[in-house]
């Protein structure tokens, strides 16, 4: 684990989360119900939160401290987790596919999320 590696998976989330974020407000716009499209939107802002973390803890942080890996480790499974699951639950009536088994990911994904910035600011104490 490196900090370069922290740095190229921040700087690949956030890409994602801007080529996401145009899509879900152009294309997705006419296609998704509000709420859906509103749901869609909070998986692109944490995503988006996510890649500044890894990006922040890439240029500053001692990754020999198992706490920052742990923490860099949390925060990417976790984003993956989180943002992802509400990407295919937001889309599930355009695709016609049935994704209701993601429900209970989403929150496992964002207690992972929590758990990456707990490590990061036990890191700091």
């Amino acid at each position: 684990m490196t900090n370069n590696c922290a740095i190229i998976t921040g700087a690949a989330f956030g890409l994602l989360a801007i080529i996401l974020g145009a899509f879900g407000a152009h294309a997705l716009k006419k296609v998704l119900s509000a709420e859906k499209l509103t749901s869609f939107e909070v998986g692109v802002r944490y995503q988006t939160y996510s890649a500044l973390f890894l990006i922040l803890i890439g240029y500053n942080a001692n990754f020999e401290t198992n706490l920052i890996q742990w923490a860099y480790y949390f925060v990417t499974i976790g984003t993956i987790l989180f943002s992802f699951s509400i990407y295919f639950l937001s889309l599930s009536e355009y695709l016609k596919r049935n994704f209701k088994f993601l429900g209970p990911i989403t929150p496992l994904g964002g207690l992972l999320m929590i758990l990456g910035w707990g490590c990061l600011l036990l890191s700091a104490l």
